[in-house]
């Protein structure tokens, strides 16, 4: 019954009925989407197993039951929901569509809600939530998954993404409410409502005067000569990006017009995620060489991630790794406060912050230069919240980065943004002209003055839990039981520190100070020679990923000769830690 609200979807269901076919229904009904810290992330479709009208209405029931739980003041303050240009014509759903259901929802309740009458950077949420003193934010997207894909992000009131416990009780809360509540599916009842805000106008306006704080050569940027192109993957980042452009006084850049426009289905790229390189800017590097640009900028499609490639004096194209751009930006945001602090004394209340998995290159900086660094674990939601908590201290948080292209360059948003990270990186790069350096000179000297930091990451796939336990179990039990490995092949183990346990053997109490999670591995091993490799399984993917890092200490300056012991300990790795033949992994295709 409750399907035969959504005619599309109905009509899926009905004709799976009609062919008596078990093995799809089970696929569409088998089970519900797990509510997680990242909210859902599914396909599309029918079922509670996709993504569809009934399965937002139910989801955005339990968040508001919970969000009743935890606030009084929630009829007085409200939530901000936004959403990217997603859509999927079979099952008629849409992020629009989504955001919608969910903004009835709410209002049902008495609700008051910033609702964003048009497509946003996924940004902007936390930013309005923050902004406007809010008790929680939605935004309705997948990010740069494939285009059948779509999403729930979810905020709380300090304007970071959840974490535990809340996770938990929202999905509990989903549970208890899943029958849809009267005129839940009639979303045009919003439309008349006095609870219905749009904060468009108004975010629009502050967001770009907040990033300008950011700003520190605006002679500069109105005298460059330097060009630059981007490209928006067919999501919603270029009409934001063009603005921080202005706001900045930088000509805009030239726009990579087949991509330019929001499109759901991603035509010009196989995947719309500029994590993959080189084959998502091909349309870039044309357009650059015609334009004569040099810097090339691309957005994943909800704006939130970043890839910056440079031409080199050889006319190659060099795409920076999320490591190289976070090193360059620490660099940059560092050197801003410095030439710009008063008070030398301040310089103790500073902040960075990077996540596990990401270059140690941050921490070279901060030792050298007398600021603070911390490590989260994996994933914005640690770094948004640790921030708030610092910044509640009275601490200055500069600067965030994640290795998957995510930068936080700016306090107003406690999450990855790709808007500010552009510009901000546009103007490094118009600074860096003056004094005729590229990006890539200026990574090199970032190198040379605080210690090489190379990186290397991969992964496996391998859709057998099993296999994944046992290569885990194996790890903790390597030379007889409770012992991990003392080497890998002729690398020394110096250190192991295993956050599914919570073992740290470099802890006077041998205990890990990162919070531990024993539904997920992951174990990482610092060797003799100044490596480290982490190993982990993703929360989304059949995937088994690696990362690596070899950290110099300033002064050594043989980077082929860090490549070549980088890449021997990589290969060590693989073959006496994951064992690709015995335990039948496929690895990553090029």
């Amino acid at each position: 019954l409750l399907y035969q609200q959504n005619p599309k979807t109905y009509a899926i269901v009905k004709q799976l009925l009609a062919e008596g076919n078990a093995g799809e229904l089970q696929k569409y009904f088998g089970s519900r989407m797990e509510f997680g810290t990242a909210g859902l992330r599914a396909a599309m479709g029918a079922g509670i197993s996709h993504m569809n009208d009934l399965t937002i209405i139910q989801t955005t029931q339990g968040f508001c039951r919970y969000l009743e739980k935890n606030f009084s003041d929630l009829k007085k303050r409200g939530v901000v929901i936004g959403f990217d240009a997603r859509a999927h014509l079979s099952s008629g759903g849409s992020s629009k569509r989504f955001a919608r259901l969910a903004a009835n929802t709410f209002i049902s309740q008495g609700v008051p809600v910033y609702l964003f009458s048009d497509i946003i950077p996924t940004p902007f949420v936390p930013y309005t939530v923050t902004h406007l003193k809010l008790c929680a934010g939605i935004m309705v997207t997948a990010s740069h998954n494939p285009k059948q894909d779509n999403g729930y992000k979810v905020y709380w009131e300090n304007g970071a993404q959840i974490i535990s416990p809340h996770d938990k009780g929202i999905s509990q809360a989903i549970e208890e409410n899943q029958e849809p509540w009267p005129q839940a599916w009639d979303d045009k009842l919003i439309d008349s409502s006095s609870l219905l805000h749009d904060p468009y106008a108004m975010v629009n306006k502050e967001y770009f005067k907040d990033i300008q704080k950011q700003c520190f050569y605006r002679n500069i940027n109105k005298e460059t000569n330097l060009k630059f192109v981007h490209t928006s993957v067919h999501g919603v980042g270029h009409k934001f990006v063009q603005l921080a452009f202005k706001a900045f006084d930088l000509s805009p850049p030239f726009a990579v017009p087949e991509q330019k426009d929001p499109d759901p289905d991603f035509p010009t790229v196989k995947y719309p995620n500029p994590e993959e390189g080189k084959g998502v800017l091909t349309l870039s590097f044309a357009l650059a060489e015609k334009d004569g640009a040099r810097i090339i900028l691309a957005n994943d499609p909800d704006a939130d991630r970043l890839a910056v490639a440079e031409k080199q004096e050889s006319g190659e194209w060099k795409v920076f790794s999320g490591n190289e751009l976070g090193a360059l930006l620490g660099w940059w945001i560092f050197t801003c406060w410095k030439n710009n602090s008063r008070d030398a004394r301040a310089i103790k209340d500073v902040y960075m912050l990077s996540s596990t998995v990401s270059s140690k290159i941050l921490r070279a900086i901060a030792l050298k230069e007398g600021f603070h660094f911390e490590e989260t674990l994996t994933g914005f939601k640690w770094m948004g919240n640790r921030a708030k908590q610092l910044m509640d201290q009275g601490k200055a948080v500069l600067f965030a980065f994640e290795e998957a292209i995510g930068y936080m360059c700016c306090p107003a948003v406690l999450d990855k943004d790709g808007v500010s990270a552009a510009v901000i990186t546009a103007e490094m790069a118009s600074f860096l002209a003056t004094r005729n350096l590229s990006l890539s000179q200026q990574l090199k000297a970032v190198y040379d003055e605080y210690g090489f930091h190379i990186t290397k990451a991969s992964y496996f796939i391998c859709h057998d839990p099993k296999v994944i336990q046992q290569l885990f179990d194996n790890l903790r039990n390597f030379d007889g039981k409770n012992t991990y490995p003392k080497s890998c092949g002729r690398f020394k183990v110096s250190g192991i520190r295993d956050l599914t346990t919570g073992y740290d053997s470099s802890q006077p109490d041998q205990k890990a100070i990162l919070p531990t999670s024993k539904s997920s591995q992951m174990i990482t091993f610092t060797f003799a020679n100044g490596g480290v490799a982490t190993m982990r399984t993703s929360g989304t993917e059949p995937k088994i990923k690696y990362y690596s890092e070899l950290c110099a200490p300033p002064g050594n300056s043989d980077v082929e000769q860090l490549k070549k012991e980088l890449d021997e300990l990589v290969n060590a790795l693989e073959k006496h830690f994951f064992q690709p033949e015995k335990n039948k992994l496929q690895r990553k295709t090029e």
